[in-house]
């Protein structure tokens, strides 16, 4: 399992281990990363020997969101390459969220917007005391969108709001009480403890697992499906706003954005 660029995909035991690899980058997400996660995540479903997987990240970071490359190539997209780009994101979300093997995220430090997205949307989520979660979106004029639907679900409405309108860091401990994070582990125990929790889902019965994930997606999928159809819609829409393109420049030349008129117009 060595045939990836951004990855570093293990397989022991009955645990695949997907570890995001650019730590030079503070693991952040450009197109190629989610193509990989993709891949890889399809290929651990395929897997009979495959019975729960682990996602960390390499270095000092979990995932610290987009990729400033990606971010910045955003400004000059037509509405159909904001789409299929969007589509790709929601896409490894729900393929995470509907995943038939057990997942667990080992949070090795800051997880932000599309980072904490995938950190959260594992079944089971382990984190360092010092890690870091947010999703910051709206400091640059973007919107959350496609996590919206997934996490008004684990923490409900009011969180929800408090999280994504102030575009707030938090840290580990409060991110358990939310909700959102299953463990805080020391940091030289991560990687054993997410271990060790593996193993004791191994224990189980594998179709039962699946059969229960199955249950709880079934659940949620009515909703789900339209809620990041519209998420995906609005995501597009905000990418062609003056603020979006302002807060990007700015997030890029490292100072405050200047943003446009106080109004209820969507632009």
């Amino acid at each position: 399992m060595t045939d990836y660029s951004t990855l570093r995909v293990e397989a022991e035991g009955g645990v695949v281990t997907i570890t995001l690899n650019r730590p030079e980058k503070r693991n952040a997400l450009n197109a190629l990363m989610i193509r990989e996660l993709l891949r890889a995540l399809r290929a651990a479903e395929a897997d009979s020997g495959c019975g729960v997987v682990l996602l960390t990240g390499a270095g000092g970071a979990f995932c610290a969101g987009m990729d400033l490359q990606h971010l910045e190539a955003l400004v000059s997209k037509t509405p159909d390459e904001h789409r299929a780009d969007t589509e790709q994101i929601a896409g490894l979300l729900r393929t995470l969220y509907d995943l038939s093997k057990p997942t667990i995220a080992a949070v090795n430090g800051a997880a932000v917007a599309g980072g904490m997205g995938l950190a959260t949307v594992c079944d089971f989520t382990l984190a360092v005391p010092e890690a870091k979660f947010g999703y910051t979106e709206v400091r640059i004029g973007f919107i959350p969108a496609i996590v919206s639907a997934f996490l008004r679900r684990q923490i409900g409405d009011k969180r929800v709001r408090d999280l994504l309108l102030t575009g707030r860091l938090i840290g580990a401990e409060e991110a358990e009480r939310m909700g959102l994070v299953t463990r805080v582990v020391q940091a030289a125990e991560l990687m054993q403890e997410a271990r060790e929790f593996a193993s004791k889902l191994l224990e189980n019965s594998s179709q039962a697992m699946r059969a229960t994930k199955r249950l709880l997606g079934e659940h949620a999928r009515i909703e789900l499906d339209a809620e990041i159809e519209a998420a995906i819609s609005a995501n597009v829409a905000v990418r062609e706003t003056d603020d979006f393109r302002e807060g990007v420049r700015a997030f890029l030349e490292k100072r405050k954005p200047v943003w446009g008129p106080r109004s209820a117009s969507s632009n």
